[in-house]
Protein backbone atom coordinates (compact mmCIF):
# COMPACT_ATOMS: atom_id res chain seq x y z
CA UNK A 1 0.00 0.00 0.00
CA UNK A 2 1.34 3.30 -1.24
CA UNK A 3 2.67 5.81 2.21
CA UNK A 4 1.12 8.87 1.68
CA UNK A 5 3.16 11.78 2.76
CA UNK A 6 2.79 14.57 -0.03
CA UNK A 7 1.39 18.29 1.45
CA UNK A 8 -0.43 20.71 -0.94
CA UNK A 9 1.88 23.60 0.52
CA UNK A 10 4.66 24.04 3.47
CA UNK A 11 5.06 27.25 5.33
CA UNK A 12 7.96 27.53 7.26
CA UNK A 13 7.46 28.41 11.40
CA UNK A 14 10.26 30.88 12.46
CA UNK A 15 12.26 30.02 15.50
CA UNK A 16 10.29 32.97 17.71
CA UNK A 17 7.09 30.89 16.51
CA UNK A 18 7.85 27.97 17.80
CA UNK A 19 10.23 28.73 20.82
CA UNK A 20 6.81 30.78 22.01
CA UNK A 21 4.93 27.22 21.36
CA UNK A 22 7.78 25.58 23.56
CA UNK A 23 6.82 28.02 26.18
CA UNK A 24 2.74 27.02 26.08
CA UNK A 25 3.75 23.73 26.41
CA UNK A 26 5.43 23.93 29.53
CA UNK A 27 2.56 26.59 31.32
CA UNK A 28 0.68 23.19 30.64
CA UNK A 29 -0.89 24.98 27.30
CA UNK A 30 -2.62 23.40 24.74
CA UNK A 31 -0.74 23.74 21.03
CA UNK A 32 -2.06 22.51 17.71
CA UNK A 33 0.09 21.49 14.98
CA UNK A 34 0.77 19.33 11.67
CA UNK A 35 1.59 16.11 11.48
CA UNK A 36 1.95 13.46 8.74
CA UNK A 37 -1.63 13.25 8.19
CA UNK A 38 -4.00 15.64 10.12
CA UNK A 39 -3.32 18.40 12.54
CA UNK A 40 -2.78 16.98 15.87
CA UNK A 41 -3.26 18.65 19.77
CA UNK A 42 0.00 18.94 21.37
CA UNK A 43 0.46 18.98 25.25
CA UNK A 44 2.49 17.66 28.22
CA UNK A 45 1.86 14.20 28.45
CA UNK A 46 3.19 13.86 32.07
CA UNK A 47 1.16 16.95 33.25
CA UNK A 48 -2.18 15.95 35.08
CA UNK A 49 -4.24 19.35 34.57
CA UNK A 50 -3.15 19.56 30.86
CA UNK A 51 -4.43 16.39 29.89
CA UNK A 52 -7.74 16.46 32.12
CA UNK A 53 -7.89 20.00 29.47
CA UNK A 54 -7.09 18.22 26.56
CA UNK A 55 -9.69 15.86 27.30
CA UNK A 56 -12.39 18.45 27.92
CA UNK A 57 -11.49 20.66 25.08
CA UNK A 58 -11.12 17.40 22.32
CA UNK A 59 -14.74 15.86 24.17
CA UNK A 60 -12.83 13.15 24.14
CA UNK A 61 -13.91 9.94 26.32
CA UNK A 62 -11.52 9.39 29.36
CA UNK A 63 -11.73 5.26 28.13
CA UNK A 64 -9.62 6.13 24.89
CA UNK A 65 -5.60 6.47 25.53
CA UNK A 66 -3.63 9.53 24.09
CA UNK A 67 -1.25 8.96 21.30
CA UNK A 68 2.34 10.55 21.25
CA UNK A 69 4.95 11.82 19.89
CA UNK A 70 9.12 11.85 20.71
CA UNK A 71 11.42 13.99 19.47
CA UNK A 72 13.71 11.26 19.34
CA UNK A 73 14.67 7.92 20.73
CA UNK A 74 15.78 9.43 23.99
CA UNK A 75 12.85 10.62 25.02
CA UNK A 76 11.23 6.39 25.23
CA UNK A 77 12.72 6.84 28.52
CA UNK A 78 10.41 8.97 30.13
CA UNK A 79 7.11 7.15 28.89
CA UNK A 80 8.44 3.67 28.60
CA UNK A 81 9.13 0.81 30.87
CA UNK A 82 10.90 -1.21 28.68
CA UNK A 83 11.38 -1.66 24.58
CA UNK A 84 10.05 -4.99 23.35
CA UNK A 85 13.31 -6.56 21.16
CA UNK A 86 10.80 -6.58 18.11
CA UNK A 87 10.71 -2.64 18.37
CA UNK A 88 14.85 -2.38 17.16
CA UNK A 89 14.26 -3.39 13.91
CA UNK A 90 10.60 -1.40 12.96
CA UNK A 91 12.29 1.55 14.92
CA UNK A 92 14.99 1.63 12.69
CA UNK A 93 13.42 0.77 9.63
CA UNK A 94 10.46 3.10 10.17
CA UNK A 95 11.09 6.01 12.25
CA UNK A 96 11.06 8.88 11.90
CA UNK A 97 7.51 8.00 10.17
CA UNK A 98 3.88 7.28 10.47
CA UNK A 99 4.02 4.19 12.71
CA UNK A 100 2.79 4.02 16.31
CA UNK A 101 4.34 1.19 18.49
CA UNK A 102 2.56 0.48 21.54
CA UNK A 103 5.02 0.29 24.94
CA UNK A 104 4.69 -0.90 28.16
CA UNK A 105 4.08 2.62 30.38
CA UNK A 106 5.84 3.95 33.42
CA UNK A 107 4.08 3.09 36.86
CA UNK A 108 4.44 7.46 37.06
CA UNK A 109 3.00 7.69 33.66
CA UNK A 110 -1.06 9.42 34.36
CA UNK A 111 -3.71 7.40 34.04
CA UNK A 112 -5.79 9.34 32.09
CA UNK A 113 -2.87 8.91 29.16
CA UNK A 114 -3.04 5.56 29.09
CA UNK A 115 -6.76 5.16 29.61
CA UNK A 116 -5.51 2.57 32.79
CA UNK A 117 -4.32 0.59 30.13
CA UNK A 118 -1.00 0.10 31.67
CA UNK A 119 0.89 1.05 27.93
CA UNK A 120 1.31 4.23 26.07
CA UNK A 121 1.65 4.05 22.50
CA UNK A 122 4.48 6.11 21.00
CA UNK A 123 5.53 7.53 17.69
CA UNK A 124 8.59 9.62 15.92
CA UNK A 125 6.89 11.96 13.22
CA UNK A 126 8.95 12.63 10.28
CA UNK A 127 6.89 15.60 9.90
CA UNK A 128 9.61 18.68 10.46
CA UNK A 129 7.25 20.84 12.53
CA UNK A 130 6.40 17.61 14.55
CA UNK A 131 9.59 16.64 15.24
CA UNK A 132 10.59 19.98 16.06
CA UNK A 133 8.09 20.76 18.57
CA UNK A 134 8.85 17.57 20.41
CA UNK A 135 12.41 18.36 20.43
CA UNK A 136 12.39 21.47 20.96
CA UNK A 137 9.97 21.13 24.33
CA UNK A 138 12.31 18.48 25.56
CA UNK A 139 10.18 15.69 25.65
CA UNK A 140 7.31 13.98 24.57
CA UNK A 141 4.16 15.59 23.25
CA UNK A 142 0.62 14.47 22.60
CA UNK A 143 -0.53 13.51 19.56
CA UNK A 144 -4.06 12.78 19.46
CA UNK A 145 -6.18 14.36 15.76
CA UNK A 146 -7.49 17.93 15.65
CA UNK A 147 -11.05 17.47 16.14
CA UNK A 148 -13.85 17.21 18.54
CA UNK A 149 -14.37 13.27 19.11
CA UNK A 150 -16.23 11.52 16.35
CA UNK A 151 -15.61 14.69 13.68
CA UNK A 152 -13.78 15.00 11.02
CA UNK A 153 -10.20 15.85 11.55
CA UNK A 154 -8.39 18.85 10.28
CA UNK A 155 -5.52 19.10 7.44
CA UNK A 156 -5.22 23.30 7.39
CA UNK A 157 -4.59 26.05 10.37
CA UNK A 158 -7.93 27.34 9.24
CA UNK A 159 -10.09 24.35 9.62
CA UNK A 160 -8.68 24.02 13.36
CA UNK A 161 -9.54 27.50 14.40
CA UNK A 162 -12.61 27.25 13.35
CA UNK A 163 -13.49 23.59 14.98
CA UNK A 164 -11.91 25.03 18.70
CA UNK A 165 -12.45 28.50 18.23
CA UNK A 166 -10.46 30.35 21.30
CA UNK A 167 -10.08 26.75 22.88
CA UNK A 168 -6.45 26.33 22.47
CA UNK A 169 -3.50 28.71 23.08
CA UNK A 170 -1.82 28.42 19.79
CA UNK A 171 -1.74 27.28 16.77
CA UNK A 172 1.41 26.32 14.39
CA UNK A 173 0.48 26.50 10.80
CA UNK A 174 2.75 24.57 9.03
CA UNK A 175 0.36 24.45 6.21
CA UNK A 176 -1.90 22.11 4.73
CA UNK A 177 -1.46 18.33 5.78
CA UNK A 178 -1.82 15.41 3.65
CA UNK A 179 -4.96 13.79 5.83
CA UNK A 180 -5.99 10.14 4.14
CA UNK A 181 -4.68 7.52 6.64
CA UNK A 182 -3.37 7.50 9.97
CA UNK A 183 -0.37 6.11 11.53
CA UNK A 184 -0.26 2.72 11.49
CA UNK A 185 -0.10 0.82 15.03
CA UNK A 186 1.52 -2.30 15.89
CA UNK A 187 2.02 -3.92 19.23
CA UNK A 188 4.26 -7.29 19.95
CA UNK A 189 3.47 -7.33 24.08
CA UNK A 190 1.94 -10.66 23.63
CA UNK A 191 5.17 -12.21 22.62
CA UNK A 192 3.23 -11.82 18.47
CA UNK A 193 3.92 -9.21 16.22
CA UNK A 194 -0.05 -8.17 15.66
CA UNK A 195 -1.37 -5.07 13.53
CA UNK A 196 -4.02 -2.36 15.96
CA UNK A 197 -4.61 -0.20 12.90
CA UNK A 198 -3.20 -0.36 9.40
CA UNK A 199 -2.80 2.77 8.59
CA UNK A 200 -0.34 4.30 6.13
CA UNK A 201 2.23 2.02 6.72
CA UNK A 202 1.01 -1.50 5.20
CA UNK A 203 1.33 -4.56 7.55
CA UNK A 204 3.09 -6.41 5.17
CA UNK A 205 6.19 -4.13 5.39
CA UNK A 206 5.90 -4.15 9.02
CA UNK A 207 6.22 -7.99 9.00
CA UNK A 208 9.15 -8.11 6.73
CA UNK A 209 10.77 -6.01 8.56
CA UNK A 210 10.47 -7.94 11.30
CA UNK A 211 11.88 -11.34 10.41
CA UNK A 212 14.36 -9.52 8.16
Amino acid sequence: MARENSVDQEIRIDTQTIEQAFDVLKKGGLVAFPTESWYGLAVDPLNNKALERLFAVKQRPAIKPIPVIVGNRKQLHLLVREVPACYSSLMQTFWPGPLTLVFPARMDVPVSLTAGTGTVALRHSSHPVAARLAVGFGGPITATSANISGASPQTTAQGVAACFRSDLDMILDGGRTPGGRASTVVSCLGGAVSCLREGQIAFDEILTAVNR
